[in-house]
């Protein structure tokens, strides 16, 4: 008699497109579709390509949102969203 409920393995893996999660996909596809559209399809792929292996070699083995957390801290104010602290009244809608 088969089990009557499935437990999943992995609960916490990402969705795949293929062999990629969506970022590292999205970060190949990307340069390329601007290589076709530039007509600079070998340029595209190269960027692809590397796109693809740096955000891959930032991650090694974090969560994507390390890379959020990083841009926060790192870049300016404006870039990721928030332009100043929320209040502290509002710190459950922050995240």
């Amino acid at each position: 008699m088969a089990d009557k409920y499935a437990i999943p393995a992995r609960l916490d893996d990402p969705e795949l497109i293929g062999f990629w999660t969506l970022d590292e996909f999205i970060a190949m596809v990307l340069p390329f579709i601007w290589g076709v559209l530039t007509q600079h399809i070998l340029i595209g792929i190269i960027l692809g390509f590397g796109c693809w292996w740096s955000l891959r070699k930032a991650k090694a083995g974090r969560a994507a949102s390390w890379l959020l957390h990083l841009a926060y801290w790192y870049l300016p104010g404006g870039f990721v969203g928030l332009r100043a602290t929320p209040p502290s009244f509002l710190r459950l809608m922050a995240g």
